[in-house]
């Protein structure tokens, strides 16, 4: 009798669990009707543990539309287990099997109190002698990872940058542009301006509040294999490995 209440105990909190990751897949909110069929479970059966997690904060129901969504209590231990993610070393598995996959050299870096900051590199074995190495602090208008994290960058911050950089209006203009395409394709590419003969290709990461938190790069000679373009297997390959990156982070995909 001890097992067969155990056993239901450990299969109820599975339903509870399945439950849960259901409404966050369907956030902000979602029906009872839609909640179920999401589940393949019936609706009466899904409603009971809808109640409990209500009971114990977990979920929550709006009275107007009678929506259901994720609780307090739910977002309090979400926001717990993301204050412990250490960004780097999530992200170390990604950049080794980026690295390997091209053959290419990948670093990752932070937004620092100087800028962005190398704080990781993954030498590839074919690869060039690199000048930026853990530590360096790279341009943030004249580098791919630079660009990429002033296009993401809170609007005062970058305006601070701008100024700081003593840009001419018509360079303003045009930087203003460049950022604009590089928010809207999700990466950026340089051929040779911050190092001649080196290329690099850069991509975001983002954190459970959608905002920039790291870029990941990838550099080479400029007569490798690095091809800037969307259906590319590099940008594909960098694409994926900074995706799953920020969804381990918390940020929800697009």
């Amino acid at each position: 009798m001890v097992m067969a209440d155990r056993r239901q105990s450990v299969g109820s909190a599975e339903v509870a669990a399945q439950v849960l990751k259901a409404l966050a897949d369907l956030a902000p909110s979602t029906s009872l009707s839609r909640l179920a069929e999401y589940l393949a479970m019936p609706a009466s059966k899904v409603h009971r543990y809808l109640q409990a997690l209500i009971a114990t904060g977990f979920a929550e129901q709006d009275a107007g539309s009678n929506r259901y969504a994720l609780g307090h209590e739910a977002l309090r231990v979400g926001l717990i287990a993301l204050g412990k993610m250490d960004v780097l070393k999530v992200a170390t598995p990604y950049l080794l099997q980026l690295r390997d996959q091209l053959n290419e050299t990948v670093f990752f870096a932070v937004w620092g109190n100087k800028g962005a900051t190398v704080v990781q590199v993954e030498q590839a074995l074919r690869s060039i002698s690199l000048i930026t190495q853990v530590g360096s602090v790279l341009p943030p208008f004249k580098s791919a990872t630079g660009l990429v994290f002033s296009s993401y960058l809170p609007a005062q911050e970058v305006q601070l940058l701008q100024q700081e950089a003593g840009l001419t209006k018509g360079a303003l203009q045009t930087l203003n542009l460049q950022l604009a395409e590089i928010r809207a394709q999700g990466w950026h590419s340089i051929q040779g301006l911050l190092i001649s003969g080196v290329d690099a290709i850069s991509a975001p990461v983002f954190d459970a509040r959608q905002q920039i938190i790291a870029v990941v790069t990838v550099v080479g000679a400029a007569s490798s294999a690095l091809q800037p373009a969307a259906d590319s297997n590099l940008v594909q390959r960098l694409l994926q490995a900074t995706q799953a990156i920020s969804c381990r982070m918390g940020a929800v995909q697009i």
